[in-house]
């Protein structure tokens, strides 16, 4: 399966007359939009914001973050039942706003969503700080649950980015990048000298809210899975999360998987990458043996020299990752697992809630536990009200002065178990 993503540059936002990009510059129709949103019987209310890099913007609670993308070319549209038909999607061409995100905001589970500051220390630590961000914050109706707002809000960010999308189907890309993976026995045969690797991904499928959706379908209801890599790059995978903003998987991570990229990188040189299973985080014991038991098992069926396994969350799910992780090694397969740490405040705590001797290759996103003081913003999109009870914060982390003192748990994206983030370890 051959994808081409045509990159279309987007420097600015700005509202306008119509919904267009001229000139690396993103005009968004406000109306258009809120009139998009508004068809959902289940939202009351809808407002559209902007949010450029470098603005004293404050915005939280954050939901999703999508990135703006079309088919142009190709069988399927974004997001596969999701707003789109059950087609398979990965091939043909697909061009990107990139620099450009939709932002979804509102009061959900506010204690398990995020905060991105637009400027000052809080930016450095999530990456959608240097986006131009569109951002939608809507209102539930009267007597609708929280599970209906949470489905209300996703569907509306994506269909959203969809739209705004649409902007760029014919605006010729700034530069195009080619990705491809060949059916298993073609792909092998290309590079018989090289090890075979694939990617390992685990989705957070918990429930009451902690949610992955894949084609369309509750990730709880899967067994593990292969999918092309690029079927990802299409909104195949889509987030449902309300958990720590810190280690979420918002829709824009899997857009742009950064493990996926960096393996295609390699792909032909290194290794060779063979392709993405795709497995859940179970709740019950009896699950979690069925998902990892699968996944070591498509290990062992490709006949694989090494895997990459990477999580989502933390907690329950660390032994997902711990099971997953002994089981491929235990068939003989050199196995690497990214994840992120919940060490305490000093560090000084154990990282994971598992371990095991086989699990000794691991790349950490950080720690979750570690503080920061956001300083006061001039400007607040969506609520302060959750700041004293989300994850990572506490009572008084919202001080009289404007400022906020939090573990870098409440900023979205900061611990990233894809990698999608800023922070590493210098080695002396």
């Amino acid at each position: 399966m051959r994808l081409e993503l045509g990159n279309i540059l987007i420097k600015d936002v700005q509202f306008g007359d119509a919904t267009k990009v001229e000139d690396h510059v993103l005009y968004v129709n406000k109306q258009e939009i809120i009139d998009l949103v508004m068809q959902d019987e289940h939202i009351t209310n809808v407002d559209v914001d902007l949010a450029r890099p470098g603005e004293s913007v404050r915005i939280t609670p954050v939901k999703d973050v999508v990135e703006p993308r079309v088919k142009v070319d190709g069988p399927g549209g974004m997001f596969p039942g999701m707003i789109s038909k059950v087609d398979q999607v990965g091939s043909g061409r697909t061009h990107v706003l990139k620099g450009a995100a939709v932002m979804t905001v509102g009061k959900i589970v506010g204690f398990q969503e995020g905060i991105i500051d637009m400027t000052g220390p809080g930016a450095d630590f999530t990456p959608f700080s240097k986006l131009n961000n569109v951002v939608l914050l809507v209102e539930r109706g009267e007597g609708i649950e929280a599970h209906q707002h949470e489905a209300a809000l996703r569907t509306a960010g994506l269909k959203v980015a969809a739209y705004l999308g649409e902007a760029g189907r014919n605006v010729e890309p700034d530069e195009v990048l080619e990705f491809e993976t060949k059916p298993v026995l073609e792909q092998v045969a290309q590079y018989p000298e090289l090890p075979k690797v694939m990617y390992v991904q685990m989705i957070q499928t918990q429930g009451l809210l902690h949610d992955t959706y894949v084609y369309g379908v509750d990730g709880k209801q899967i067994i593990p899975t292969i999918l092309y890599p690029t079927e990802t790059m299409d909104g195949a995978i889509v987030s449902g999360n309300c958990v720590s903003a810190c280690d979420k998987n918002t829709t824009y991570h899997h857009q742009n998987n950064p493990v996926v990229k960096a393996m295609y990188g390699k792909h032909g040189k290194d290794f060779n990458f063979l392709g993405l299973i795709v497995t859940n985080e179970n709740v019950y014991l009896a699950d979690k043996e069925r998902s990892s038991n699968m996944t070591a098992k498509f290990v062992e069926y490709f006949g694989l020299d090494g895997a990459i396994v990477s999580q989502e969350g933390f907690g329950n799910p660390d032994t997902d990752l711990i099971m997953n992780a002994k089981k491929i090694e235990q068939k003989g397969v050199k196995t690497v697992i990214i994840t992120d740490e919940y060490a305490g405040r000093d560090g000084a705590s154990q990282s994971l809630a598992d371990a095991d001797p086989l699990a000794n290759a691991v790349v950490t996103g950080g720690n979750a536990n570690e503080t920061i003081i956001l300083p006061k913003m001039d400007k607040v999109i969506g609520t302060l009200d959750y700041v004293d009870i989300c994850a990572g914060g506490f009572d008084g982390s919202l001080r009289e002065d404007g400022t906020i003192m939090v573990e870098i748990q409440a900023i979205t994206g900061a611990t990233n178990e894809l990698g999608f983030n800023k922070m590493s370890a210098t080695g002396y």
